[in-house]
């Protein structure tokens, strides 16, 4: 059998190729290549805190429109059928108003004054107004503003069985861009009305809507809302 004899400098040229694997271009050995640990998911983060409600705010999602948005004309009217008495003896006979609140929404354009009440939904009646009076004796009842806003419960009340307010309220003076302020307009024979202060830019009118809810206690909300300009 013949003998195939490899060129020195071929030889030469596989001793250097690996010399070059061994080493790194500054002489040192290489790092071992990283040891290749499983990932791990990490745990996702724990929700952030729901934020504290604004004093307005309804059950999520229950919510729903009942009239607008637009300027009405004449009164805007809800009706809701109420069995009265609404509860046995010593219950309330009416729906019973448990709050009033507000708020100022301005990236969605409007205010709101919201009205929450224990029992069922009353009907009600929405409508601009000359002159707001008191119920019964027909005074003037005293709002900021240049344009009226009558709002009016029925059947519905606000005291109890010894007279007394049954309704968490907030300061009359609201201070919102449109809407300034609110009054109690009366609280007699299953009607109880009320009356908003407005100052619409133009000295005008400015559409409302309304709507309802029910929130998580029970209580049945009615909002008005104002447009802010």
């Amino acid at each position: 059998m013949t003998l195939r004899r490899v060129p020195l400098l071929a030889g030469l040229v596989v001793l250097l190729a690996a010399a070059c694997t061994a080493t790194g271009r500054d002489g040192a050995a290489p790092a071992p290549p990283p040891t290749t640990t499983p990932a791990t998911t990490a745990a996702p983060p724990a929700p952030a805190a729901t934020p504290p409600a604004p004093a307005d705010a309804t059950t999520a999602g229950s919510w729903r429109r009942t009239w607008g948005w637009a300027v009405p004309g004449a009164p805007a009217r809800v009706t809701h059928p109420v069995r009265v008495p609404v509860a046995p003896t010593p219950g309330e006979p009416l729906p019973v108003l448990v709050a009033v609140q507000v708020g100022d929404h301005p990236e969605e354009g409007f205010s709101r004054i919201s009205f929450a009440f224990r029992g069922p939904t009353p009907s009600y009646r929405v409508g601009y107004v000359p002159q707001v009076v008191t119920e019964g004796r027909g005074a003037p009842v005293e709002l900021p503003g240049t344009t009226y806003l009558s709002v009016r419960f029925s059947p519905a009340q606000a005291h109890d069985a010894r007279g007394g307010g049954t309704a968490d309220m907030p300061p009359a003076a609201i201070g919102f861009p449109t809407l300034l302020g609110w009054a109690a307009a009366g609280d007699f024979e299953g009607h109880l009305s009320f009356g908003l202060g407005l100052q619409p830019p133009d000295g005008g009118r400015v559409p409302v809507r309304l709507g309802e809810a029910t929130r998580a206690d029970g209580t049945h909300v009615v909002s008005v809302d104002v447009r802010r300009g």
